[in-house]
């Protein structure tokens, strides 16, 4: 009974690691763009929860890599950290391409909250394999 558990202690550190990183994310996700994820999703703007629901889902796949391949968890939160300037990374890229993306998503347009999201998810793809190596 006790060795089917005894993983429990590793399993909550790497569990609350991860998830204040994920709450790290949120918040410099919304402080480096010039909309209001949060204040758009509660007054029903789809294409904000679309942008902003990709965008943890980008970070969120190679933190669970970083979880994955780090010998510890100080290891897992320097890694995650290196995630999320990436997806931060990802975001200005984009914004490059196109300068009114905030603009676009408080307008509701599906097209630019879509693309800003597939790129974050792709950018998480890649950056989570190259952390395998």
């Amino acid at each position: 009974m006790l060795a089917s558990i005894a993983g429990l202690p590793a399993f909550l550190g790497y569990l609350i690691g991860a998830l204040f990183l994920v709450g790290v994310y949120c918040y410099a996700y919304q402080q480096v763009t010039t909309h209001s994820e949060l204040d758009l999703i509660r007054a029903n703007v789809p294409a904000a929860g679309v942008s902003f629901g990709l965008a943890l889902i980008g970070f969120a796949v190679p933190l669970s890599s970083a979880m994955r391949y780090s010998s510890n968890i100080w290891d897992m939160m320097i890694w995650g950290v290196i995630a999320m300037i990436v997806q931060i990374m990802v975001y200005y890229l984009v914004r490059l391409i196109m300068p009114d993306l905030s603009a676009r998503i408080e307008r509701n347009e599906f097209g630019a909250a879509l693309y800003v999201g597939a790129a974050s998810i792709a950018a998480g793809i890649l950056n989570a394999t190259a952390m395998s190596y």
